[in-house]
């Protein structure tokens, strides 16, 4: 044992000895053929540098696009393999992930990996893993020794557990790889502590939200990357505060940044040379749901005002929803039978819902191709696959309650049988349909930020033709508004988004879903809500006018 300054050295002599050993004996010695032979084999797996890709001559099927290898170089040759891979969503950090852990498996630096995704992404994980990259990784199962497999995959939600996470803390990973890493951003949640605690030599955090509300956000992902590289919490918040906005105003921070973490956006790579066709689609209440939509907005029940915006967007979706959400709320809340009950007399006795028939019609103009259509409720879906079915459409259901094995199937379903995927919000998360290239919002989401993430379900790395997206909205109704104010005044349907989250940032709101419903609970009415939304979009549409300019002044442009 030897001592240099501060750092203790333990001297390994086994070789050495057992070397001496056979010395004496005067062998058995290795025949010189064989060590030949694994002189040579070892070379191959040898680089006298670390430029370049070696891995890319391993995986000639693969179409790799430019900025995907950049990624993998940037992170292999500069980054030690310590890295947060924040592409926009569809541009392929899988396949930036899967070639780095492929040049590192060949050039012998890796062997042991552990894969953390999503619980609906681990066997995508897997198969992609296989087939694209000849890794041979595995879904963990039940009762699998996680110490005798080399490649696993598996959900977060499984590894943390005990006694998986005390098995898992003493294995020495040569790599860990996270998907979804937006959710680690707390620091004090039982996620974060369990992937800091890993033992691991190379680590890559895959998000495409590394900053989402504070700043401390980027901090805490860092950190697990590289413990120190933003100083302490404390000195972090002392010196730029909370405010996400210091990430472009500090250069010296950005640069920081910079050395961790890569973003590509759609608009520098070539995957925007698919476009994204986006077409409107208005259309009007019927007589009779018209009726009962102005019989909902007239009530004057002590409804919440939270309730009563839930019950019209449900209207605007289907009977189905509206009307059992009505139901669960007159049996939760006494004496609201007698001014509820004339309503869902009325429900019950709607046609088809106006948006269903002009999903048919959109059918017949698409033709024979594959659709996803998205819906914001469960009721609206099973409604939606029978509306289809009697007009011979045949579609699949796909939401958050399904197991994996059961995503899995209805996605192959989809692909290879069934014409329509009725897809509720789980849909816009993970699942890749790159076969599918035309989208219906059926309902519009209030967040722009899910409108992104849908879309980027199909207008991703791998997608061949332009995508064609359709949104339908019902006027006279909150549809309209949000339509009109939110999205066509600020074309959030025409850009990517991109910088949204910024413009919400630096005005001091969170969540934009939440401001709009806060503007309809504290309207006395549709005209007051409609002026009040009409104000936030002028702020947006400002405050994104001053980042151009700024963008423009700081490049010379």
């Amino acid at each position: 044992m030897y001592w240099m300054g501060h750092v203790k050295l333990n001297k390994d002599d086994t070789f050495i000895e057992e070397f001496d050993k056979v010395i004496e004996r005067e062998g058995p010695f290795t025949s010189w053929d064989l060590f030949q032979l694994t002189y040579e084999a070892e070379l191959t797996t040898m680089t006298s540098d670390f430029d370049g890709l070696r891995s890319l001559d391993y995986l000639p099927h693969v179409d790799f696009l430019p900025h995907q290898i950049d990624t993998a170089k940037q992170v292999v040759e500069h980054m030690n393999g310590r890295a947060i891979l924040a592409d926009e969503v569809g541009l392929g950090k899988t396949i930036e992930a899967g070639l780095i852990l492929k040049e590192y498996m060949i050039r012998g630096l890796v062997k042991k990996a552990l894969i953390i995704a999503p619980a609906s992404l681990v066997n995508q994980w897997t198969r992609e893993l296989n087939e694209k990259f000849y890794i041979p990784a595995i879904a963990h199962r039940k009762n699998y020794p996680w110490q005798d497999y080399d490649v696993l995959v598996t959900s977060m939600d499984t590894a943390k557990k005990n006694p998986h996470c005390e098995e898992i803390k003493q294995i020495n990973y040569d790599f860990v790889l996270v998907d979804e890493a937006h959710k680690l951003k707390n620091h004090k949640t039982q996620n974060y502590q369990f992937v800091r605690s890993l033992k691991k030599k190379y680590c890559l955090l895959l998000t495409a939200t590394p900053v989402q509300n504070r700043l401390v956000d980027i901090f805490n992902l860092v950190s697990i990357l590289k413990p120190g590289h933003l100083g302490n919490y404390d000195s972090f918040i002392k010196q730029y505060g909370k405010s996400r906005h210091k990430l472009k105003q500090d250069a010296y921070l950005k640069q920081l940044i910079q050395q961790v973490m890569i973003r590509n956006t759609r608009k520098e790579t070539e995957l925007s040379q698919t476009k994204r066709h986006i077409e409107t689609v208005w259309v009007n209440f019927s007589e009779d749901e018209q009726s009962v939509y102005d019989s909902l907005v007239d009530l004057t029940e002590p409804f919440t005002s939270f309730s009563k915006v839930t019950f019209l967007r449900e209207l605007c979706s289907s009977r189905e929803a509206c009307f059992l959400s009505l139901q669960k709320y007159a049996k939760n809340e006494k004496n609201s039978q007698s001014y509820l009950e004339p309503v869902m007399n009325k429900i019950e006795q709607l046609p088809h819902h106006v948006k269903a028939q002009k999903i048919v019609e959109l059918m017949e103009k698409i033709g024979d191709e594959k659709v996803i259509i998205f819906t914001e409720y469960r009721a609206t879906q099973f409604y939606l696959q029978w509306y289809l079915q009697q007009h011979n459409i045949t579609s699949v259901p796909y939401r958050g309650g399904f197991k994996r094995g059961k995503k899995d199937w209805m996605r192959q379903l989809f692909e290879n049988h069934a014409q329509v995927l009725i897809a509720t919000e789980a849909g816009g998360e993970g699942i890749n349909l790159q076969f599918c290239n035309h989208l219906i919002n059926y309902d519009l989401p209030w967040n722009p930020m899910r409108l992104e993430q849908r879309i980027g379900r199909i207008h991703r790395y791998g997608q061949d033709n332009d995508v064609h997206i359709y949104n339908i909205a019902i006027r006279d109704t909150v549809e309209e508004h949000v339509m009109n104010l939110l999205y066509e005044k600020i074309d959030l349907f025409e850009k990517v988004i991109g910088d949204l989250d910024d413009i919400l940032a630096e005005l001091e709101i969170n969540d934009i879903e939440t401001e709009i419903q806060s503007i309809f609970s504290e309207s006395s009415s549709t005209g007051e809500a409609k002026i009040k939304l009409d104000n936030l979009t002028s702020v947006i549409e400002s405050t994104h006018s001053n980042h151009a300019i700024g963008e423009d002044q700081q490049y010379g442009n």
